[in-house]
């Protein structure tokens, strides 16, 4: 039987603009694919973004519909890294965060499974950017 974890909804902000915003933001500063943007009903639609087309992660980009969901956008998992983007570059990577104002949280280090650096997102969620130092020493 083979599975695999097809998608992970982040939350966006309530506002018209919100599906634009993460498509623009996601495909510009982070360089992913929109691989999906489907109309489903009015004010809604489905938006998916991956890294690459080449399987992996993927997001589903969710706009928050009640309250409850809203006052959780940019902070999903509770202020602890809970997106893990991985790279063969790690300088190129943090090259073009910088030119797209990407926000890091600390300086760039070298742990025993390759160098690291908390980013985050246009909303505040934390991410990690990973370049693993081997395969198998990636978290």
């Amino acid at each position: 039987m083979a599975r695999h974890l097809a998608l992970t909804t982040l939350l966006l902000p309530a506002h018209e603009e919100a599906y634009d915003e993460a498509i623009a933001w996601f495909t510009q500063a982070l360089r992913f694919e929109l691989l999906q943007d489907t109309p489903l009903a009015p004010g809604k639609r489905w938006v998916v973004v991956a890294p690459s087309r080449e399987g992996g992660g993927r997001l589903l980009l969710a706009r928050a519909n009640t309250p409850e969901q809203q006052a959780l956008v940019g902070r999903q998992m509770g202020g602890r890294v809970g997106f893990f983007l991985h790279t063969d570059d790690f300088a190129a990577e943090l090259a073009h965060f910088a030119q797209h104002g990407v926000c890091l949280r600390e300086a760039p280090r070298q742990e025993a499974y390759g160098r690291v650096v908390v980013f985050e997102d246009r909303w505040g969620n934390p991410w990690d950017l990973i370049e693993p130092a081997s395969p198998a020493l990636a978290p």
